[in-house]
C-alpha cells in the first residue's frame, strides 16, 4: 500500500507537471497580439512611402522589418472601419452605419476579435478610440476588453466629451473600466503607456496579450498638439505634400493645421518606437505581432502617393491604408504583397496566426491573409471588396460606393455627407493597375464591364442588407442594469430629428431598454449659457419636469418611474417660442 501511494503521488506529479508544461508550451506558441491604428492619418503620411515631410522614422524602420501589403482597402470614415476590424464582417452587417446620431453603435450580439481572443487566454486590452458604442452593452468592456482606457463618441471635442473636460487632447478625462477618471499627459502618450503597462503585467504573469491602440490623432480638433514637435514643424514648409495650392490669404493657417496634423503623428510614431523598446526589453518581440494602419484617408487633401482623394472620399486616396504586418518569428523582413485585403481581413489573420477559429454561427466576409506574409501562398483567389458609406439611417443602394474586382475599380462617388441621391448613379470605371489616379474613367468604352461588376455590387449590397430582420435598425441602449447603474446620453448616440445635429437648436431622442421598471434619477445638461427655461422629459408612457436655471449647465433633477421594455427618451427644453435639445442627460437608477 506505501508503495502504491508513492507511485500514485508520483504519477499524479507527473501528469500535473505534464500540463503545466503544455500549458505553458503553448503560452510560448502563440504569438501576442498589438494593432495599432491611428485616426484620418492617411495612405500617404509615411516615409517609406515617399512623404519627405511629415516625419515617421519609427513606422519606417518597422516597415523594413515587417511585412507589408500595398493593396489594403479600408472604409472611407471612422466607426465603420472600426466595425469591420472588430468583426471581420461588412459594417453593414453590424448596425453601424455612419459615425454619429444613434449610427455608429455596432450590435452587441457581433463577436469581436477581444472576445475570441479573451476566450482563448488571451489578455485584452484597448486604448483609445472605440466608436462603437458608449453605453451598455455596446462598450468594449462589454465586448471582450478586460481592460479599457478609452475617450467616449468618436473623438476628444465632441458633444460625448465629460463636462468640464471638453476638447483636452493634453490632461484629458478619459473612462478607464467605465469610470469617468481624470488623466495626467497628453492623450496619445496616456494610450501607450497604458497599453505597455497591461503588456508588463501579461509578461508577468505568463500570459498572452492582446491590446488595441487606437488613437483619436490625428483627428481634429488641432487645438491641442504635442507643443514641441509643433514648434518644429511650423519651421518646415509644406508646399511639397499640397495637392491643391491654398488661397493665399489662406496659406499661413492651412500651413499650420498641417504643423500640428505632423506634431500628432509624429508623437504618434515616437510612441512606436517606445513600444517596440519595451518589447525588446521583455524579450517577447520575436513572437508579438504587432500590426499598424490607419482608418480612412487623410483629414486635408495632402500627398497620398499615387492616388487621388481624402477621408470621406471612396476614391482610393480615402480608402487606402498600408498595413505592416511585424512579426519577427515567421514574417520575414520586406516581404510585401499587392494582393487585394481589407480591413475586413485582420480579425481572421489574427486568429488563424493564434490558432483560434473564427466564429462559425455567422458569415465572415474576411479571409486570411497570413499565408501571403508567411510564403505560404504567392497569392490568394481572386475577391471582390465594397466599401460604402454615407450619411442616413439606412444605406442606400449605388450612394457613395466603391467596388473593386482587380484591376477593376466601379465607383460612384455621390458624396459622403449627403443623406441620398437623386437619379441614376453615374459610374465610374478605373483600370487602377494602369491608373492609380483614377485619371482616365473607361465607363463608356468598357459597358459590358460596368454592367457585370453593377450586377456584383447589387449581389453585395442586397446580401449584407438581409443579414438579419430590420437590419439598419440601431442597438438599443439598456439602462437600470449592474453593469452600468448611471448611463449617460450623448448627442453621439441620439436619434437625430431637429436642427443641425450637433448644434444648439437641435433635438433627438434616444433608443433605450430596461430589464424592469425602476425609479431613476434623471438629470439634464444643457449648454453653456442657456437662459432659464423649462424641460419635459418623455420616456415611454411616462413623464417629468424639472427647471432649468440660467447660466447654470448641471444640476437640473427630476425623479421618474421608467417603464420595463423597449421606449424613446425624449427632452424638450423650451426657450420662449423654440424648443431645443439638451446636452446629456444622466439617467441613475435608484
Amino acid at each position: 500500500m506505501p508503495h502504491r501511494r508513492i507511485l500514485s503521488f508520483s504519477f499524479a506529479l507527473a501528469f500535473i507537471g505534464l500540463l503545466y508544461f503544455d500549458t505553458s508550451s503553448l503560452i510560448a506558441a502563440r504569438p501576442n497580439v498589438i494593432v495599432i491604428m491611428s485616426d484620418d492619418q492617411g495612405g500617404g503620411d509615411y516615409g517609406f512611402l515617399g512623404n519627405e515631410v511629415i516625419r515617421t522614422p519609427e513606422l519606417d524602420a518597422m516597415a523594413g522589418q515587417s511585412g507589408v501589403l500595398s493593396q489594403f482597402y479600408v472604409s472611407p470614415v471612422c466607426a465603420p472601419t472600426r466595425a469591420s476590424l472588430m468583426t471581420g464582417r461588412y459594417n453593414y452587417r453590424t448596425r453601424c452605419i455612419d459615425t454619429y446620431v444613434g449610427r455608429a453603435m455596432m450590435d452587441p450580439n457581433e463577436v469581436t476579435i477581444a472576445e475570441s481572443l479573451r476566450d482563448a487566454g488571451y489578455r485584452t486590452g484597448i486604448y483609445g478610440k472605440w466608436h462603437l458604442g458608449d453605453n451598455y452593452p455596446m462598450r468594449p468592456m462589454d465586448q471582450g476588453f478586460q481592460d479599457s482606457l478609452i475617450h467616449r463618441g468618436g473623438g476628444i471635442g465632441q458633444p460625448s466629451d465629460p463636462i468640464g473636460a471638453e476638447g483636452k487632447y493634453t490632461n484629458p478625462t478619459l473612462f478607464k473600466n467605465g469610470i469617468e477618471t481624470p488623466m495626467q499627459g497628453y492623450c496619445t502618450d496616456l494610450y501607450f503607456d497604458a497599453a505597455i503597462e497591461l503588456i508588463e503585467e501579461s509578461v508577468a504573469d505568463g500570459e498572452n496579450f492582446f491590446t488595441y491602440i487606437a488613437t483619436n490623432a490625428p483627428h481634429g480638433p488641432f487645438h491641442d498638439v504635442p507643443e514641441e514637435l509643433y514648434q518644429e514643424y511650423l519651421e518646415v514648409d509644406f508646399s511639397p505634400i499640397l495637392v491643391n495650392q491654398p488661397n493665399p490669404r489662406r496659406l499661413k493657417s492651412e500651413m499650420d493645421k498641417l504643423a500640428r496634423i505632423a506634431a500628432m503623428i509624429t508623437n504618434i510614431d515616437q510612441n512606436v518606437g517606445k513600444l517596440f523598446r519595451k518589447l525588446d526589453a521583455l524579450q517577447v518581440r520575436e513572437n508579438t505581432i504587432v500590426v499598424y494602419l490607419n482608418d480612412n484617408g487623410p483629414n486635408t487633401m495632402r500627398y497620398v502617393g499615387d492616388m487621388r482623394g481624402m477621408k470621406s472620399n471612396v476614391d482610393d486616396g480615402g480608402i487606402r491604408s498600408p498595413l505592416i504586418f511585424h512579426w519577427p518569428a515567421k514574417v520575414s523582413e520586406m516581404t510585401t504583397s499587392d494582393s487585394l485585403c481589407a480591413h475586413i481581413d485582420l480579425m481572421p489573420t489574427l486568429l488563424d496566426a493564434c490558432d483560434v477559429a473564427v466564429p462559425d454561427d455567422r458569415t465572415i466576409d474576411g479571409r486570411s491573409f497570413l499565408p501571403l506574409l508567411t510564403g505560404e501562398q504567392d497569392h490568394l483567389p481572386d475577391r471582390q471588396i465594397v466599401l460604402q458609406s454615407h450619411r442616413g439611417n439606412v444605406p442606400q443602394k449605388f450612394h457613395h460606393f466603391a467596388l473593386h474586382s482587380p484591376p477593376w475599380k466601379l465607383v460612384h462617388p455621390s458624396g459622403f455627407g449627403k443623406e441620398t441621391f437623386e437619379g441614376e448613379p453615374r459610374l465610374e470605371l478605373y483600370n487602377l493597375s494602369q491608373d492609380p489616379q483614377q485619371q482616365s474613367n473607361l465607363a463608356a468604352r468598357k459597358p459590358e464591364v460596368v454592367e457585370r461588376l453593377k450586377r456584383d455590387y447589387e449581389a453585395w449590397f442586397d446580401d449584407v442588407s438581409s443579414t438579419r430582420p430590420e437590419n439598419y435598425a440601431p442597438p438599443r441602449i439598456v439602462i437600470g442594469t449592474d453593469h452600468e447603474r448611471e448611463t449617460v446620453l450623448t448627442r453621439q448616440d441620439w436619434r437625430h430629428a431637429q436642427g443641425r445635429p450637433w448644434g444648439k437648436d437641435s433635438n433627438g431622442f434616444w433608443l433605450l431598454e430596461a430589464p424592469q421598471a425602476g425609479r431613476y434619477s434623471v438629470e439634464v445638461i444643457v449648454h453653456r449659457g442657456q437662459p432659464a427655461a423649462k424641460a419635459t422629459i418623455k420616456a415611454g408612457p411616462a413623464t417629468g419636469e424639472v427647471s432649468i436655471a440660467a447660466d447654470q449647465r448641471r444640476g437640473h433633477l427630476t425623479t421618474m418611474e421608467l417603464p420595463k421594455g423597449k421606449f424613446k427618451l425624449s427632452v424638450d427644453v423650451v426657450l420662449g417660442e423654440a424648443t431645443v435639445g439638451p446636452h446629456q442627460v444622466v439617467l441613475t437608477r435608484q
